[in-house]
């Protein structure tokens, strides 16, 4: 019982940067929004300048999943603030047309490709949650999971998320029947009764099931 909360409260450290000495400038590289109907696919790359973080920071920078939006955004609004003294951050971002057209899995890492472009200065080398690596000048390594493991992933999970969670909200303003301020374009009922309802959008992932079978059915008397 012990060792089980001692796991339930574990927090992403150092300890696997710590473990490539070889190399100063290392990179954690995460995703959001592989999953979704709907919206972009959003990739954060952080490079720690130094490990000797602020306390007030280290507790906070956690796998984005795992904090609430309120700590996420803090943890986000905290991160760059110091940036550029403390750490460097990039952002990459691939679109519903560039998904559909390479498939998820390659514009998840095109996205990651343009998040560390993104940065400030290159890596020299890479810590990538998950098990799609991008074509990077520098080497890297996956790390599944990595995301509750590499305080650096940990970091990039939470510009992703917030970036995306950010660019849905905005697309929620024009297309409000869909839900995407509090769905993030992720299939919930009500966004699949809204797509019947009113259709499919232009930023819906029209190679995602179910919008790929549905794009011939006639809503409503309307082609969509």
């Amino acid at each position: 019982m012990r060792l089980l909360s001692m796991m339930k409260t574990a927090r992403p450290t150092f300890n696997l940067e710590n473990s490539c000495p070889s190399f100063k400038l290392i990179a954690g590289i995460d995703e959001a929004g592989c999953g979704p109907l709907a919206g972009p696919v959003v990739a954060g790359a952080v490079i720690f300048l130094t490990h000797d973080l602020p306390r007030a920071l280290q507790s906070i920078i956690h796998d984005s999943k795992k904090l609430t939006e309120k700590k996420r955004t803090a943890a986000f609004k905290f991160m760059r603030e110091l940036s550029g003294t403390v750490l460097h951050y990039g952002v990459g971002i691939a679109d519903v047309i560039e998904i559909d057209q390479l498939n998820i899995g390659r514009a998840t890492r095109l996205a990651m490709e343009r998040s560390v472009l993104a940065l400030p200065v290159q890596p020299e080398f890479a810590l990538i949650d998950g098990i799609r690596k991008p074509n990077l000048s520098c080497p890297s390594m996956t790390v599944v999971k990595g995301d509750a493991t590499s305080l650096s992933i940990a970091a990039a999970s939470i510009f992703a998320k917030v970036t995306r969670d950010r660019l849905m909200q905005t697309l929620d303003l024009n297309y409000p029947a869909y839900g995407w301020g509090r769905n993030a374009g992720y299939g919930t009922a009500h966004h699949l009764q809204a797509i019947h309802t009113h259709g499919i959008t232009p930023h819906h992932r029209k190679s995602f099931e179910p919008i790929k079978t549905m794009m011939g059915v006639s809503v409503q008397g309307e082609l969509f």
